[in-house]
């Protein structure tokens, strides 16, 4: 919803009277307009007030807090296990790289505790297909915004395909909870070598028609090319991350840098560019759905047989044959379900690359079976402080395209 006040210099009747309504000489005349927090290519509820000179872009103030979820507070009340199915519900079109994050951190708190190498690679897969989730939905949208319909329909041909893939191996389209502390919370399932190869062969080939639907689009070119520059000091001392800063030319990812289940068996580059603009943050974004798909072919070619749980069964539920037949693994079952496992006490601050850039969690333990305190540095949130270097001083109809080359999602910011 668009709503617009006009603002202008103060003067008395007899001056309003005397000049029949016009301004007096001098007179500021700027409108400020409310978008969102309803509107479409806010991509969610944020408002985003804009004061303008004409259509030039004077200041850009972001407005959030209206999705308030509390997630945070929330995981004080739930066993570390329960967890999970919030850390889903942060961001919901990467919610594998919140329960792969949450997963390693609780595990560098237990200290002890040995994740198989199945499972690792496993992790990195599942990781993988949720970035080519959040980047597909990305693309779709974005492109819709600025006017291109048919690349959503592609977008999210291949999307649907990802869900049933998740689907197949957890039961659930988007809040899978599939990474869980200790490992996965279900073997994989029988003939998902067939299904994920099938997909995974096909991809880089529709990759190919997204770029050639829209960089063979002069509207497309004109829209993102030299749009949405901010500049890179000011991307870095906001902690911007992802995307956005590899499009400045910065080479930084938690994969690459600091890597963490299995990514360092991994081929992979990280794609980069330099021109810092909209169009740059789309190229960057197609060569990580390339080599997001190089990582899983590597995943699917050379994935470690064993076991997909740690061997640890005061943590990681039986399994249900074990449960049904051996006294031991019955009482383990009801005094993890009942009551949950502690963690040593301690504090740990555990980071990975989502799809929108770095995702941290500082977890503190006091030695009971629910979390302390979780706080989450969620790459959206900080993605969005550069929204007013982005847009001001710019026209308002490139607005859109350099809100939507951000890629955030808001349950990402107001957790």
């Amino acid at each position: 919803m668009l709503e617009s006040t006009l603002h202008t210099g103060t003067i008395s009747a007899a001056d309003a009277e005397q000049t029949a309504g016009a301004p007096p000489e001098g007179a500021i005349h700027r409108m400020t307009l409310n978008m969102g927090p309803q509107h479409p290519s806010t991509h969610g509820v944020l408002r985003v007030v804009l004061e303008l000179d004409g259509e030039t872009i004077v200041t850009a103030i972001p407005d959030i807090g209206f999705l308030h979820t509390g997630i945070e507070k929330e995981c004080e009340v739930k066993t570390w296990q329960q967890v999970v199915t919030l850390t889903d519900r942060v961001d919901y079109l990467a919610n594998l790289s919140n329960n792969l994050v949450y997963a390693l951190a609780v595990e560098k708190l237990i200290g002890d505790i040995e994740i198989p190498p199945r499972a690792q690679w496993m992790r990195v897969m599942m990781a993988e297909f949720s970035r080519l989730n959040s980047h597909l939905v990305w693309l779709g949208t974005h492109a819709l915004d600025i006017g291109a319909m048919s690349v959503f329909f592609y977008c999210f041909r291949e999307r649907e395909d990802i869900l049933r893939i998740l689907e197949m191996f957890s039961g659930q389209r988007m809040m899978t909870s599939y990474i869980r502390i200790g490992g996965l919370a279900l073997e994989p399932p029988r003939g998902w070598q067939h299904v994920v190869g099938k997909f995974i062969r096909a991809f880089p080939s529709k990759v190919d028609e997204y770029e050639e639907l829209l960089d063979t689009n002069p509207i497309w070119t004109r829209r993102t090319q030299g749009v949405g520059i901010a500049p890179l000091e000011d991307l870095l001392d906001l902690g911007v991350t992802g995307p956005m800063i590899r499009a400045a030319g910065v080479k930084w990812d938690i994969r690459k840098s600091e890597p963490y289940s299995s990514y360092d068996k991994f081929d992979f580059e990280i794609p980069t560019r330099t021109e810092n603009d909209v169009y740059a943050r789309y190229r960057v974004r197609l060569g990580e759905m390339r080599q997001s798909a190089r990582i899983i072919t590597q995943a699917l070619e050379g994935m470690p047989e064993g076991a997909w749980q740690a061997d640890s069964p005061k943590i990681v539920l039986p399994e249900r044959e074990k449960m049904k037949t051996q006294m031991e693994a019955l009482i383990y079952h009801f005094k993890i379900v009942t009551e949950g496992f502690r963690v040593p006490a301690g504090e740990v601050y555990q980071a990975v690359e989502s799809p929108r850039g770095e995702i941290g969690y500082y977890v503190v333990s006091d030695g009971t079976s629910k979390p302390y305190r979780i706080f989450m540095r969620t790459p959206s949130f900080g993605n969005l402080q550069a929204l007013p270097a982005l847009l001001e001083g710019r026209l308002l109809a490139d607005s859109i395209a350099a809100l939507g080359s951000m890629d955030f999602v808001l349950g990402d910011v107001d957790r």
